[in-house]
């Protein structure tokens, strides 16, 4: 099971794969959780970038825009960070993966342990 530590090796545009290998997206937005001791301040990679006088409402609110994700997930996804998957075509839902969903971060992209069907719709 990876930790929210894992996040670190994971880069905007980055490719994912899921556990069959399939690719099924690139990275758009990289969130550390709240949790996590290296990070003690928010941080977040994504496609309108950080600004010095972001609050964590800020980037929550930018991470989440238009999407339906319950605030019981919401809240799961803020303390332990996330990445979300810009998914492949024209009709796919994005998609938000959890740290413990991470198997391996390399160079030829992110690896999960789990299909697309299971991860968090956007």
């Amino acid at each position: 099971m990876q930790t929210s530590s894992s996040l670190r090796f994971v880069e905007q545009g980055m490719r994912v794969f899921d556990r069959e290998h399939h690719e099924i997206g690139k990275v758009d937005w990289v969130q550390f959780g709240d949790d996590d001791p290296d990070t003690p301040e928010v941080e977040a990679s994504g496609p309108s970038g950080r600004r010095t006088d972001d609050t964590l409402f800020d980037v929550i609110a930018r991470a989440f825009t238009d999407d339906n994700v319950p605030e019981e997930v919401r809240d799961r996804l803020v303390h332990q960070g996330f990445v979300r998957i810009d998914a492949d075509g024209l009709f796919a839902a994005d998609r938000y993966v959890m740290p413990e969903q991470i198997d391996s971060v390399s160079g030829e992209g992110m690896t999960l342990n789990v299909t697309k069907d299971q991860l968090i719709k956007h």
